[in-house]
């Protein structure tokens, strides 16, 4: 099909999916936005980094099944990351275009490469900034130290008796998880605190809620073969872009990813946590825009 901006209602495996188009008139392969949580929206991007991309490229928006302006599905447990790449893959014949490039961030970084292992001659180019790797230890890892790097003392009190406790990781993380409000939540996620506001002044605007229905199932059914011992099977040209004080995934997940993915090259952002696209912008959209032109 030819591109042409606009907002767009497209049934993907029998589910509604929201989808928008934005820079059609620069005529580009492409860029396609996977967003995080797992559970999240766009809402955000499409209103920071996001028109500034479009200003070169052809930027494409989808909101995964059951998150954002998406339509859930019929069951709650009709969430897997194979199910994901399955939309992906329709989205892409709804397209009709015969490559893409994506941009992946957070989770959406992971489901950048998932996406890519599955289709590789499909996908020309990836981004992942600040992508996580949901079913390893040491992304639960990183997120609990990162709360005790931040955490005030009763906070940080009540984490050190969870870990006393006899639960596993992902246990204890979940009982951070519902210590913690929103203002310790900031402070994971931004490094800059008057952006942070400014982002949760955009999450409330936006009436959008990460029901969490699909980390639950995620969680419960993680993926046959682990990710991070597939990476050496990836071997498009990717740019991994991280926070240097990302205490929600960080340096340590981006360094797994760059040292095992043949064709990598890591930027680090010195002013930022877990949102470059925000905290740094303009560098943000620069490096991304030089990556694409190589």
């Amino acid at each position: 099909m030819n591109l042409k901006d606009g907002e767009f209602i497209v049934s993907l495996n029998g589910v509604d999916h929201w989808v928008k188009i934005e820079g059609s008139e620069n005529e580009t392969p492409p860029l396609i936005m996977i967003h995080g949580g797992p559970g999240g929206n766009h809402y955000v991007f499409e209103r920071t980094a996001g028109p500034l991309l479009a200003k070169a490229r052809t930027v494409v928006y989808y909101e995964q099944r059951g998150s954002g302006r998406s339509q859930k599905p019929k069951s709650d447990r009709d969430y897997s990351i194979n199910l994901l790449v399955k939309d992906f893959i329709e989205l892409k014949k709804w397209l009709g275009m015969e490559k893409v490039d994506l941009l992946g961030y957070s989770f959406g970084g992971e489901l950048a490469l998932e996406i890519s292992n599955a289709i590789p001659a499909e996908i020309n180019q990836l981004i992942l900034s600040a992508p996580s790797l949901i079913y390893s230890e040491i992304d639960k890892m990183v997120k609990i130290t990162g709360f005790m790097s931040i955490a005030n003392t009763s906070q940080s009190n009540d984490i050190k008796m969870l870990l006393q406790e006899k639960l596993d990781i992902g246990e204890v993380l979940t009982g951070i998880w519902e210590l913690v409000g929103p203002e310790t939540v900031d402070k994971l996620l931004f490094e800059n605190q008057i952006i942070a506001r400014k982002n949760r002044q955009l999450w409330e605007e936006s009436n959008l809620i990460n029901t969490g229905k699909m980390i639950e199932a995620l969680q419960s059914n993680p993926v046959e073969v682990p990710l991070t011992k597939r990476l050496n099977e990836i071997n498009h040209h990717t740019l991994i872009l991280t926070g240097a004080f990302d205490r929600n995934t960080g340096l340590p997940i981006a360094k797994i990813l760059h040292t095992n993915l043949k064709n990598s090259s890591l930027v680090v952002f010195n002013k930022s946590a877990h949102f470059p696209d925000l905290e740094e912008t303009d560098k943000f959209v620069d490096v991304i825009n030089d990556f694409l032109k190589a």
